[in-house]
C-alpha cells in the first residue's frame, strides 16, 4: 500500500495548500507537525537545501515545495485534475501560480511590520497585486479559476487570500475590500464554502490566536 506522510505547520498556507490536495483526491496520509523553532531531524533531512516545510513524503521519497508537491500529487493521482488538460491553459495556470507565489513576500512583510507606517506601506503593495488577479485572473461568470470546479490556480490563491483574512483579524484592518475587489471577494466566499476546504481550514479565531503568539516570539528572536 502506498504511504503518504506531511510533515508541515498546521497554520501555513503553504501546508494548506497541501492539505486541501490531498483531501479533494481522497489520499489517506499521515500528518506530522513540525515545530518552527525545532525542527525534527527527518524534516531536514527530507529538505536539507531550504529546511522548510511543507514536505511531502511518499514511499520514502520526499517533495518539497508547496506547489511542486500539488502538481506532483495531481501527476500521480489522476481523479478530480487539478492541471487543464489544454497545454495554453495549463501554462497559464501556471503563471498565475507563480505570480500568486510573488505575492507572500508582500503579505509576509506586512505580518512582520513593526510600525504602521511600514504595515501600510505594504498593503499599499498587497492592493497593486491584488488589482491585477482582480482585473486580470478570475472572470465574471466563472465559480472558480478552473470553472466550476477548484483547480491549481484556486489552491495557491486560497491560502493566500486565507492569510490576508487572518491577518485583516490580527492587525484591525481591511485589506480584501468588497469595493475594491468584488470578483476576488466573491471568488473567496465560493471556495471557502466547499465542504472540503471547509473540513480542512482551522478555524478562524485558533489562527489568529495562535500566530499573535507564534508573532510575539519570532520578533523576540530577533
Amino acid at each position: 500500500m502506498t504511504e503518504v506522510k506531511l510533515h508541515g505547520f498546521w497554520y501555513s498556507p503553504f501546508t494548506f495548500r497541501v492539505v486541501w490536495t490531498l483531501n479533494l483526491k481522497g489520499i489517506p496520509y499521515e500528518h506530522i507537525e513540525e515545530d518552527r523553532f525545532n525542527k525534527s531531524p527527518q524534516l531536514l533531512q527530507y529538505n536539507p537545501v531550504y529546511k522548510k516545510t511543507p514536505v511531502l513524503v511518499h514511499d520514502g521519497k520526499p517533495i518539497c515545495e508547496s506547489m511542486l508537491i500539488v502538481e506532483y500529487i495531481d501527476e500521480i493521482w489522476l481523479q478530480n485534475s487539478l492541471l487543464p488538460a489544454d497545454s495554453y491553459d495549463r501554462a497559464q495556470a501556471r503563471f498565475w501560480v507563480k505570480y500568486v507565489d510573488d505575492m507572500f513576500s508582500g503579505i509576509a512583510a506586512h505580518f512582520r511590520s513593526r510600525s504602521d507606517e511600514e504595515r501600510e506601506e505594504a498593503k499599499e503593495i498587497i492592493w497593486e497585486r491584488l488589482g491585477v488577479v482582480e482585473d486580470l485572473c478570475l472572470g465574471d461568470e466563472r465559480k472558480f479559476y478552473g470553472g466550476d470546479a477548484i483547480n491549481i490556480v484556486d489552491i495557491a490563491l486560497g491560502s493566500f487570500v486565507k492569510f490576508i483574512e487572518v491577518q485583516e483579524d490580527m492587525f484591525d484592518v481591511k485589506i480584501l475590500q468588497s469595493e475594491r475587489f468584488p470578483r476576488l471577494k466573491l471568488w473567496f466566499n465560493n471556495f471557502k464554502d466547499v465542504p472540503i476546504i471547509k473540513e480542512n481550514t482551522p478555524g478562524q479565531e485558533e489562527l489568529v490566536a495562535f500566530l499573535k503568539t507564534l508573532i510575539e516570539k519570532m520578533m523576540a528572536r530577533k
